[in-house]
């Protein structure tokens, strides 16, 4: 896991002083390109590893090798755990890394870096959203959640105008690139999209935690809560296999192999809070997928069909133009 990796990366520095991308991926057996993705992390949360050009150079830590970790900063200790934290929620290695690497801070700095690594859960089931860039409040409201800092959000839910919110941050979850942040609030616990936080500010005002939150196990409560309302229709289509990845993607966790291929094509049931939501995934599928069951859905496809029609008259089949 990342985790071990970047922690084995600060003690290889720390030992020899300076190490090149080559010499880090052949002790940790990844590739040259993990290994300077991994470097290159690093540096950008803040760590103070830094590298030289030329014949001769690689990589260092600023000040030189040092024995042990209790040269990073208060602010450098938490860059490494925002990194390392999602990974030690589903890995024991990682926990154990982050163990090893909390010991070795010094302990002033330890509770904001256990705050730090507690502040994120990646998610990498999605659910049909993919390659959405990261909103930029993110880093605002993962600063929130270490400083435990209560934080005013404009809010733009859907379909509605937004409106002012006063929130206990509790942490942020990266579900495949779609961010959410698990908030608490007067009216209990509340799950936002941050990409419609239209506006976000940190207060001066404490913000409370509850002390036995569990981020992972709180986001799962979540999940599970809103799959029962996302999955109240559920259809079976057949589609070329090699699209079945395709559609996948598309629905992402509503979406399941459904028993043997027919005459070639898998079969997939797919989910969706109602036969109309199905259909208008399915449009633009074309020929390429038959709805098997339900008739509600076939029927709403063929509303969308007609409804098409009607707005872009065509100009006939192709063998009916003559040039």
């Amino acid at each position: 896991m990342r985790a071990d990796r970047l922690l084995a990366v600060l003690l290889l520095m720390q030992t020899r002083g300076r190490v090149t991308a080559a010499e880090l991926a052949g002790e940790l057996q990844v590739s040259v390109a993990t290994a300077r993705r991994d470097l290159a992390a690093l540096a950008a949360a803040g760590v103070p590893v830094y590298p030289q050009a030329g014949r001769g150079g690689g990589w260092s830590l600023v000040g030189g090798a040092r024995t042990d970790l209790s040269g990073l900063t208060a602010a450098e200790a938490q860059a490494l755990f925002l990194l390392a934290g999602p990974a030690a929620a589903v890995s024991p290695e990682a926990r154990a890394a982050l163990r090893k690497l909390l010991a070795a801070l010094p302990r002033p700095f330890r509770a904001d870096a256990v705050a730090a690594g507690d502040a994120t859960v990646v998610d990498p089931v999605g659910w049909g959203e993919r390659d959405r860039p990261r909103p930029a409040t993110v880093d605002l409201l993962r600063t929130a959640v270490v400083r435990r800092r209560r934080v005013r959000l404009r809010y733009a839910g859907r379909d509605r105008e937004p409106t002012e919110r006063l929130v206990d941050p509790w942490g942020l979850i990266d579900k495949d690139d779609v961010w959410y942040l698990l908030a608490g609030t007067d009216r209990g616990r509340r799950t936002f999209r941050v990409d419609r936080i239209v506006r976000a500010e940190e207060t001066d005002e404490p913000a409370h935690r509850p002390d036995d939150l569990v981020l992972a196990a709180a986001w799962q409560e979540v999940v599970e809560e809103l799959e029962r309302r996302r999955s109240h229709t559920w259809a079976t289509v057949l589609i070329p296999r090699r699209f079945a990845p395709v559609l996948h993607d598309q629905f992402g966790r509503h979406c399941h192999p459904d028993g043997e291929p027919v005459d070639g094509r898998a079969r997939i049931r797919l989910a969706a809070p109602t036969p109309r939501d199905i259909a208008r995934h399915l449009a633009g599928w074309g020929e390429l997928v038959e709805v098997v069951e339900p008739r509600s859905v076939r029927d709403e496809l063929a509303r969308i069909g007609v409804e098409l029609v009607a707005r872009y008259p065509g100009r006939g089949h192709a063998g009916d133009i003559t040039s």
